[in-house]
């Protein structure tokens, strides 16, 4: 009888040991499946990154050129003012010429 309490026992320490070990893998795996998540989240997050970034890259060298283009403006029209005054005084003095002659055939 002692022989069939210790095989029992040991039947029941290992069917324990079997229901612990069940418990670890499933952990474990549960574990496995986070990380796997986790890891394609990353991977996504990195694409939108590396998406976003070469969108980045790209806007600034628009805004770049922008730029360049409106200094350029801004000089041709700081130059289309210095002569949009010259043009306006020349007509200013011709007026007055025009004026100054209409005068002296009165």
């Amino acid at each position: 009888m002692n022989e069939g309490m210790e095989n029992l026992k040991e039947s029941d320490d290992l069917i324990l040991l079997i229901e612990q070990y069940k418990k670890d893998i499933w952990e474990w795996q549960q574990k496995e499946s986070q990380w796997i998540k986790d890891k394609n989240q990353l991977e996504g997050n990195k694409r939108i990154v590396e998406e976003l970034s070469t969108k980045m890259i790209n806007m600034n060298g628009r805004l770049k050129s922008a730029l360049e283009i409106n200094e350029e403006h801004q000089k041709y029209n700081a130059k289309l003012q210095t002569r949009l005054t010259e043009v306006e005084e020349d007509n200013k003095k011709l007026a007055k010429q025009i004026e100054d002659m209409n005068r002296r055939r009165l």
